[in-house]
């Protein structure tokens, strides 16, 4: 029979461990650096910065969608009426373009009625932010189906990214007037719309007819140009796979709203690798990292989904799961933040008046600036993994990751030696 020290060590080891665990939650939320508790923060020296976001949901991935309207760090209104929002941007006329997913639609085609249908909205924010214009199209499902990109084209007509059908789009008057199938160069499942098997999630104009395509599930991006399909690929299969050709993860992977800054040169949100990077084009035809930002103001990025060039030369980043937007200038300092309440998932923010440009200033062959911190073996990829199941206050790190674990060693070791007198 276990002694009566082993008891008392199993008491102690539980009362340890409990105390390691509040010492934790309670020391690393007093202890958390500015712009990790919510708070809203501008270090613009009176520069106003209006920004509009589209926010895809709060504490969930299809809940809780808005489009948003700061003027600095200060919320001027709101629209909410549908549960996903994605891209956004404003229009000439000062209405916003948006992407959505809603449910509770009648008309379903060929699918169960109610369902979910997705496509774009129109917002006019005066007097007051309403829905004034839709276009929408049934989905099998409101999971990986949603229209996550929409772009006015010149003269009318939008082009947009539809990840049911995997394809693009115009839309002119409410028709469909031309469409390119990702089928065409991708071997293709007899169903697209039963699985999430491209995740086409961005388009955008990049010149008369030339479009730059985001192909998330191959980690790739796509020149498209009317008439002739795809004449560019950044980020090339590099082993030649003609039945699966899926881009190097360690260039791209995941990524997310890229931005095209002109022949040569383009920023991309590399999102599963918690990054933003600026590719060039080498002179073999190549494309490799010029420019890479791992986190900036002492904070990795966490899901980065979206990076603009502003043409002050700074770069405007939505880092989406720690639930802030960050503008930085080349060297990865902060020079304007404003945080979220942490269960908010960004998804794409446009610096107005200008929103997402074609073309912009480029950046030199600079390698990574600010890291905001390295990663750690192990304790990084579990903090990772812990972020996209469950939304963690912003201040959670990867020492409270290891003290975490401690804690859970100490109990669980306590509880052990208590069961083992027990039953025995």
């Amino acid at each position: 029979m276990p002694s009566r020290s082993s008891l008392r060590l199993g008491d102690a080891l539980v009362v340890l461990g409990c105390l390691c665990l509040v010492g934790t939650v309670v020391g690393g939320a007093a202890l958390a650096p500015p712009g990790t508790t919510g708070t809203a923060t501008d270090n613009t020296s009176g520069d106003v910065r209006e920004t509009l976001v589209g926010v895809q949901g709060v504490g969930s991935y299809h809940d809780g969608g808005s489009v948003r309207y700061f003027d600095g760090t200060e919320e001027r209104w709101r629209e909410s009426s549908a549960p996903v929002y994605f891209d956004v941007t404003q229009l000439e006329d000062g209405r916003v373009l948006a992407g959505y997913m809603a449910g509770g639609y009648e008309e379903c085609g060929p699918y169960e009625s109610p369902c979910h249908r997705t496509g774009y909205r129109v917002i006019d924010p005066e007097p007051s932010p309403e829905v004034v214009e839709e276009w929408s199209f049934p989905v099998r499902t409101r999971v990986a189906s949603e229209v996550h990109d929409v772009e006015p084209l010149p003269g009318g007509g939008v082009v947009l990214a539809d990840m049911e059908h995997e394809r693009i789009l115009i839309v002119e008057d409410g028709e469909v007037t031309w469409e390119w199938e990702a089928s065409t160069r991708y071997d293709a499942p007899e169903d697209p719309t039963t699985e999430d098997w491209l995740h086409i999630n961005d388009v955008d104009r990049i010149g008369d007819g030339r479009f730059l395509v985001s192909v998330r599930n191959a980690n790739q991006l796509l020149v498209l140009e009317h008439g002739e399909g795809v004449v560019e690929v950044i980020n090339e299969d590099p082993d030649g796979d003609t039945d699966d050709p899926t881009g190097d993860p360690s260039v791209l992977y995941h990524q997310h709203n890229p931005q095209w800054l002109g022949d040569g040169a383009v920023l991309v949100a590399d999102s599963e690798n918690h990054r933003v990077v600026e590719l060039h084009r080498t002179d073999s035809g190549d494309w490799e990292p010029a420019w890479v930002l791992e986190g900036a103001g002492g904070q990795k990025f966490d899901w980065p989904r979206d990076a603009d060039r502003l043409p002050n030369g700074n770069t405007l980043i939505t880092d989406t799961r720690n639930a802030r937007l960050v503008e930085v200038n080349e060297s990865g300092r902060v020079v304007w933040e404003r945080q979220l309440d942490y269960r908010t998932l960004p998804y794409e923010a446009d610096r107005l008046p200008e929103g997402e440009t074609v073309g912009g200033p480029t950046y030199g062959d600079g390698g990574t600036a600010n890291a905001g911190g390295g990663n750690v073996p192990v304790l990084t990829p579990l903090l990772r993994l812990a972020s996209a199941a469950v939304r963690l206050p912003l201040w959670v790190s990867e020492l409270h990751v290891f003290t975490t674990l401690v804690s859970l060693a100490l109990v669980g070791s306590g509880v052990v030696l208590r069961l083992r007198r027990r039953f025995r």
